[in-house]
């Protein structure tokens, strides 16, 4: 690794001992255009906290960050460097106040706006699951066309409301399914397993036309044909697909800063996803979610969260230099 901590000194930093993703530059959002190719954003939202204690997720694009200054741009597997054909920009935090979501929301839409008006792809840390709406409802006012999701989590995360909150984490993709730009049967929940869903959750989706790919469907058929399914089927009708990774949908023994969700994929599967996924012309956005720093010995599952971007990019690199 040579002098990492002098080549950790030399990053760009974003705050305190915080380092841009990568140590590529920092840029504003409204000075992307001609500048970048992909957009990073962090979310540091901590909404209301639906299984009975403090998350600390607001903290994960920090630590994510930290983790990032370890790492080039470089996979061996696929014996491509991102960084050759990619140009990554990091545009710091939406500014959240924890108070009042309505306010943090609006930040999150006008950023992820800002992105997406300058032809920039968004790449997104969280913070909590409900990101996505503001996320996708900025995508899909900004583009013509419907929008598909690949929603790679354990859970439907489409209740209603959750003790009066119809905002909460496990409710983002009921209302990205109430979006008009969003075509609901183009909608796909990848990995779903265990006794943290309800069964009101499972009609939900069905009722909407949204497709289920459960664990079991990844084990029975493997990763590879279980994400092909997922894009085509995102993909009809749409005129983009985007991408959106909860930490739980791997097995806990994999995500150790995360929620606590056995019989999930394993890191392999999901980088072999999201490698496939970065590969398609019409993926047009990306989120990763629910990391828990207070949780995460070692920072393990930020890390995962670094390499879960990086298998991404490789696949949009290698699209690129295709063309």
């Amino acid at each position: 690794m040579g002098n990492f901590k002098a080549e950790a000194a030399s990053l760009p930093v974003l705050y305190g001992d915080t380092p841009t993703l990568f140590g590529k530059p920092f840029v504003r959002p409204e000075d992307l255009r001609g500048r970048a190719d992909v957009a990073i954003s962090g979310v540091p939202w901590e909404g209301t906290v639906t299984w009975g204690t403090w998350s600390g997720c607001e903290l994960a694009p920090r630590t994510i960050r930290q983790a990032s200054a370890r790492y080039t741009g470089f996979l061996p597997e696929y014996g491509v460097d991102a960084f050759d054909h990619l140009r990554l920009a990091d545009c710091g935090d939406v500014v959240i106040d924890m108070q009042d979501r309505k306010r943090s929301f609006a930040a999150i839409e006008q950023r992820i706006g800002q992105i997406v008006e300058a032809g920039v792809f968004p790449a997104t840390y969280g913070g909590d699951h409900a990101i996505s709406f503001p996320i996708i409802k900025a995508i899909t006012e900004r583009r013509q066309g419907k929008l598909g999701i690949v929603h790679f989590d354990a859970h439907y995360d489409n209740k209603d409301e959750y003790d009066g909150d119809r905002y909460a984490r496990c409710c983002p993709f009921r209302r990205v399914a109430e979006l008009p730009g969003v075509r609901s049967r183009s909608m796909v929940h990848l990995g779903i397993r265990g006794p943290r869903n309800m069964k009101e959750q499972q009609a939900y989706a069905e009722s909407i036309g949204a497709t289920t790919l459960s664990i079991n469907a990844v084990r029975e058929r493997g990763i590879d044909a279980v994400v092909e399914e997922a894009h085509r089927i995102a993909s009809v009708g749409t005129d983009g697909v985007y991408v959106t990774v909860c930490s739980d949908v791997l097995d806990a023994a994999f995500n150790p800063g995360g929620p606590t969700d056995a019989n999930g994929l394993t890191t392999y599967e999901l980088y072999r996803g999201l490698h496939y996924l970065g590969q398609q012309e019409n993926v047009i956005g990306f989120d990763l979610v629910e990391i828990y720093p207070p949780a995460d010995p070692g920072g393990v599952s930020s890390h995962m969260a670094v390499w879960a971007l990086l298998h991404l990019l490789v696949g949009m690199a290698e699209r690129r230099a295709s063309r």
